[in-house]
């Protein structure tokens, strides 16, 4: 027996191909040892072991990739990435994306909420998304669903929408309406939603649940908390 060589060696002698043509097989999925697909090309393996290219293998680079997740109440945006596991992805996902472990790195949070605020998050490696959700972070509507509770000030909603100053600056303008009887509904731009709290204290009420579940043209739909999926190749915020 011969000691163990790297997969990527391995596979380039076997199909054959040059060694970078190799890896992108192997980080692209394509590659099983003993049955079990292995992403990494520095992985080991001995002669006894069975490796198999996959017959759709294609040396096609990855593209990035962008990821909505449902994120809890309790756990903060930072920390949340560490939900993005293959068996937390929506069942229904109809991106046709195949999962491989790159696009779970090098992700960028974008438009963060508060630890105490659940909704949809994202997570992208793709540059557009990323520039498009930072530049124009100002410019894109983001629609929540508060529940309160308390007493509203007799002009509580029009303060809401066009009336309120923070830190000696006056708001943008805001759409506030009821949804029910203690859920109000915030379609904001340019406000951050860590700042509904102190908003909603304004005019007499106690925020006691925040939910994020659209961003732009983009909503949550139907992601169970905890649940994520790609955004698909034809969706735009």
């Amino acid at each position: 027996m011969t000691d163990p060589v790297r997969l990527s060696k391995r596979v380039a002698a076997m199909v054959p191909c040059s060694r970078s043509e190799a890896e992108k097989y192997i980080e692209g999925g394509w590659v099983r040892v003993d049955g079990v697909t292995v992403e990494e090309p520095q992985f080991r393996v001995g002669d006894e072991q069975r490796v198999e290219l996959d017959c759709a293998a294609t040396t096609a680079a990855l593209e990035p990739v962008t990821l909505l997740l449902h994120k809890p109440v309790g756990i903060g945006y930072e920390d949340a990435i560490s939900l993005l596991l293959p068996a937390n992805r929506a069942s229904d996902d109809r991106s046709g994306i195949r999962s491989v472990k790159r696009h779970f790195t090098q992700l960028e949070r974008l438009m963060p909420l508060p630890s105490q605020a659940s909704g949809l998050a994202v997570y992208s490696q793709d540059r557009r998304i990323v520039r498009k959700l930072t530049e124009d972070a100002m410019h894109l509507e983001q629609e929540l669903v508060a529940e309160v509770s308390g007493e509203i000030a007799p002009d509580g909603i029009a303060r809401l929408c066009r009336g309120l100053a923070f830190e000696q600056r006056a708001l943008p303008p805001a759409k506030v309406s009821w949804q029910s009887e203690r859920r109000l509904r915030f379609a904001l731009k340019g406000i951050a939603p860590e700042l509904v709290e102190w908003m909603c204290a304004q005019v007499g009420l106690q925020l006691t649940a925040l939910k994020r579940i659209r961003l732009g043209r983009m909503p949550m739909a139907g992601l169970a908390p905890l649940q994520w999926r790609y955004l698909h190749p034809g969706e735009r915020f």
